[in-house]
Protein backbone atom coordinates (compact mmCIF):
# COMPACT_ATOMS: atom_id res chain seq x y z
CA UNK A 1 0.00 0.00 0.00
CA UNK A 2 1.50 3.78 -0.95
CA UNK A 3 1.79 6.05 1.82
CA UNK A 4 -1.01 8.90 1.13
CA UNK A 5 0.39 12.60 0.71
CA UNK A 6 -0.55 13.35 4.10
CA UNK A 7 1.51 10.85 5.49
CA UNK A 8 4.59 11.78 3.21
CA UNK A 9 4.41 15.22 4.16
CA UNK A 10 4.35 14.84 7.94
CA UNK A 11 7.74 12.26 7.40
CA UNK A 12 8.86 15.22 5.25
CA UNK A 13 8.18 18.02 8.09
CA UNK A 14 9.66 15.80 10.55
CA UNK A 15 12.88 14.91 8.29
CA UNK A 16 13.12 18.92 7.86
CA UNK A 17 12.14 19.94 11.39
CA UNK A 18 15.20 17.71 12.90
CA UNK A 19 17.33 19.17 10.13
CA UNK A 20 16.70 22.70 10.69
CA UNK A 21 17.11 22.32 14.25
CA UNK A 22 20.66 20.45 14.01
CA UNK A 23 21.75 23.21 12.14
CA UNK A 24 20.36 25.74 14.61
CA UNK A 25 22.32 23.81 17.60
CA UNK A 26 25.54 23.74 14.99
CA UNK A 27 25.37 27.44 14.20
CA UNK A 28 24.80 28.69 17.88
CA UNK A 29 28.49 27.79 18.74
CA UNK A 30 30.41 29.31 15.44
CA UNK A 31 31.13 32.23 17.94
CA UNK A 32 33.10 30.13 20.30
CA UNK A 33 36.08 27.41 19.12
CA UNK A 34 34.83 24.12 20.94
CA UNK A 35 36.83 20.63 20.73
CA UNK A 36 40.45 20.10 20.25
CA UNK A 37 40.65 23.52 18.88
CA UNK A 38 39.31 25.44 22.10
CA UNK A 39 41.84 27.71 23.22
CA UNK A 40 43.76 27.14 26.74
CA UNK A 41 42.23 29.94 29.46
CA UNK A 42 44.87 31.17 32.27
CA UNK A 43 42.74 32.46 35.32
CA UNK A 44 43.15 36.02 36.29
CA UNK A 45 42.20 37.53 39.93
CA UNK A 46 40.89 40.61 40.29
CA UNK A 47 40.61 41.30 43.90
CA UNK A 48 39.59 44.40 45.97
CA UNK A 49 38.54 46.42 43.43
CA UNK A 50 39.17 50.26 44.94
CA UNK A 51 37.55 52.85 42.10
CA UNK A 52 33.96 54.07 40.90
CA UNK A 53 31.72 52.25 37.56
CA UNK A 54 32.18 55.10 34.49
CA UNK A 55 30.08 58.37 34.27
CA UNK A 56 27.97 58.36 31.25
CA UNK A 57 29.99 59.75 29.26
CA UNK A 58 32.89 57.23 29.52
CA UNK A 59 30.62 54.60 29.03
CA UNK A 60 29.57 55.74 26.17
CA UNK A 61 33.00 55.82 24.86
CA UNK A 62 34.02 52.91 26.64
CA UNK A 63 31.30 51.22 24.54
CA UNK A 64 32.47 52.61 20.99
CA UNK A 65 36.17 50.85 21.74
CA UNK A 66 34.99 47.70 23.54
CA UNK A 67 35.56 44.37 21.15
CA UNK A 68 32.45 41.82 21.65
CA UNK A 69 32.05 39.97 18.72
CA UNK A 70 34.86 37.14 18.18
CA UNK A 71 36.14 36.68 14.80
CA UNK A 72 35.51 33.62 12.39
CA UNK A 73 38.92 31.87 11.64
CA UNK A 74 40.68 32.02 14.93
CA UNK A 75 42.19 28.57 15.96
CA UNK A 76 44.73 27.77 19.09
CA UNK A 77 47.95 28.45 17.47
CA UNK A 78 51.07 26.60 19.50
CA UNK A 79 53.31 29.74 18.09
CA UNK A 80 50.82 32.22 20.48
CA UNK A 81 52.63 32.51 24.04
CA UNK A 82 50.22 34.61 26.37
CA UNK A 83 53.06 36.05 28.36
CA UNK A 84 51.62 37.98 31.11
CA UNK A 85 48.24 39.43 32.00
CA UNK A 86 46.28 41.27 34.81
CA UNK A 87 43.07 43.15 36.07
CA UNK A 88 43.51 47.06 35.19
CA UNK A 89 41.48 50.01 36.79
CA UNK A 90 42.03 52.68 35.00
CA UNK A 91 41.53 56.32 36.04
CA UNK A 92 39.71 57.17 32.36
CA UNK A 93 37.02 56.28 30.11
CA UNK A 94 38.56 52.59 29.81
CA UNK A 95 37.45 51.98 33.71
CA UNK A 96 38.28 47.98 34.11
CA UNK A 97 40.33 46.19 31.85
CA UNK A 98 42.54 42.97 31.89
CA UNK A 99 45.87 43.76 29.86
CA UNK A 100 48.80 41.55 29.11
CA UNK A 101 51.36 40.54 26.66
CA UNK A 102 50.97 37.68 24.01
CA UNK A 103 54.01 36.68 21.99
CA UNK A 104 55.11 35.14 18.81
CA UNK A 105 56.86 31.89 19.88
CA UNK A 106 56.91 30.75 16.41
CA UNK A 107 58.92 31.04 12.83
CA UNK A 108 55.78 32.44 10.60
CA UNK A 109 54.21 35.46 11.18
CA UNK A 110 50.70 35.79 12.31
CA UNK A 111 48.09 37.46 10.83
CA UNK A 112 45.69 37.60 13.20
CA UNK A 113 45.50 38.03 17.32
CA UNK A 114 42.40 37.76 19.36
CA UNK A 115 42.55 38.20 23.01
CA UNK A 116 39.67 36.38 24.88
CA UNK A 117 38.57 37.44 28.13
CA UNK A 118 35.25 35.87 30.44
CA UNK A 119 34.45 37.51 33.55
CA UNK A 120 33.03 35.98 36.21
CA UNK A 121 30.68 37.59 39.14
CA UNK A 122 31.13 36.19 42.62
CA UNK A 123 28.91 33.54 42.43
CA UNK A 124 31.00 31.65 39.33
CA UNK A 125 28.53 32.94 36.39
CA UNK A 126 29.88 34.39 33.50
CA UNK A 127 28.60 37.72 33.21
CA UNK A 128 30.66 39.20 30.11
CA UNK A 129 33.18 38.29 27.34
CA UNK A 130 35.59 40.73 25.60
CA UNK A 131 38.14 41.12 23.47
CA UNK A 132 40.97 43.00 21.95
CA UNK A 133 42.05 42.28 18.22
CA UNK A 134 45.74 42.78 16.69
CA UNK A 135 47.24 41.82 13.13
CA UNK A 136 50.60 41.06 11.62
CA UNK A 137 52.44 39.40 14.68
CA UNK A 138 56.05 38.89 13.28
CA UNK A 139 58.32 35.79 14.80
CA UNK A 140 59.32 36.93 17.88
CA UNK A 141 57.23 40.07 18.13
CA UNK A 142 54.95 41.04 21.60
CA UNK A 143 52.23 42.68 21.13
CA UNK A 144 50.38 44.64 24.59
CA UNK A 145 46.73 44.27 24.80
CA UNK A 146 44.06 45.86 26.44
CA UNK A 147 40.27 44.55 26.41
CA UNK A 148 38.12 46.82 28.08
CA UNK A 149 35.56 45.11 30.27
CA UNK A 150 31.94 47.15 30.11
CA UNK A 151 29.98 44.99 33.24
CA UNK A 152 30.02 47.21 36.53
CA UNK A 153 32.87 47.10 39.07
CA UNK A 154 30.07 45.33 41.46
CA UNK A 155 29.34 42.43 39.04
CA UNK A 156 32.88 41.07 38.58
CA UNK A 157 34.84 38.89 40.68
CA UNK A 158 37.18 36.88 38.77
CA UNK A 159 38.52 36.63 34.63
CA UNK A 160 39.96 34.42 32.39
CA UNK A 161 42.22 35.12 29.42
CA UNK A 162 43.54 33.33 26.59
CA UNK A 163 45.07 34.15 23.15
CA UNK A 164 43.95 32.75 19.77
CA UNK A 165 44.90 33.59 16.30
CA UNK A 166 45.28 33.37 12.67
CA UNK A 167 48.10 31.95 11.12
CA UNK A 168 50.05 34.24 7.78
Amino acid sequence: MLPTMTGNRSTRRRVLGAVGAGAVTALAGCGDITGSDAPDYESGEIGDIDGEDRSAEEMTAAESLAEIQPNEGVTTLESLSLEDHEFVLEDDYRGATVQGTVENTGDDRIQLVEIRVRVYNDEGEQVGRYLDVGGDLDPGASWSFTAIILEPLADIDEYEVAAIGTPA
